[in-house]
């Protein structure tokens, strides 16, 4: 079994701290940052169970709070998307700062607001961002940056979802580089149901698997 160095980490962002967890299997090529969506941590059951998974496909995983525990009190902060597309930013310039984590190639995991937040901290990074994963994303709040995303993007999105699917279909044929749009027949915009979220999990390591070694 792969060794796994893991570690809590604070990450200062507009002169703020936001708590994280940072872990990086031996041999590791790529990490996931990963952003939740509104009234979430970096404490996720769902995030969680993903990073693990990812993890055992020895992929390095980054969970932390986009928000401090005074802003997430705010309704109206939870869906300021330009504020967490700045905090996946810090995050990421703070991984590119350090000496265990500068060398690998980064990707991201957002779910529902998290993923708007994902796609334009990509636009943003150009080709320092290898590739984009949604789950459930509500995607149409990145619409002014999708053209500009040239990482590799997966939208997954539960079947039975439909408004979000909808807002997914259309975002995507926006997107101009390698992406895919993957729907779990049945599943609701939780993937609360039995193997759901596994498919979620497994859809996800190979995309980062492929686009980030």
């Amino acid at each position: 079994m792969t060794d796994t160095i893991q570690e809590s980490v604070t990450i200062p962002a507009d002169g703020v701290e936001l708590e994280g967890e940072l872990a990086v299997p031996e041999g590791a090529t790529g990490l996931v940052l990963f952003a939740h969506g509104s009234g979430s941590s970096r404490k996720s059951p769902r995030n969680t169970f993903v990073a693990e998974v990812l993890r055992d496909h020895g992929l390095g995983t980054l969970l932390f709070d986009l928000l401090t525990e005074e802003e997430d009190r705010e309704y109206e902060t939870r869906f300021d998307i330009d504020l967490l597309t700045g905090r996946l930013l810090a995050a990421t310039a703070w991984l590119r700062d350090r000496k265990d984590t500068r060398d690998l190639k980064l990707g991201y995991f957002g779910s529902s607001t998290g993923a708007a937040a994902a796609l334009r901290a990509a636009a943003d990074r150009g080709d320092d961002a290898g590739a984009v994963v949604s789950r459930g994303g509500r995607v149409d709040l990145a619409s002014e940056r999708l053209e500009d995303v040239s990482a590799a993007t997966l939208f997954i999105v539960g079947g039975a979802d439909t408004q979000v699917l909808e807002l997914n279909r259309e975002a995507f044929g926006r997107l101009r580089g390698t992406k895919e749009l993957e729907v779990v027949e049945g599943a609701g915009h939780l993937f609360e149901g039995e193997g759901e979220l596994e498919a979620v999990a497994d859809t996800a390591a190979a995309w980062f698997e492929t686009h980030l070694t």
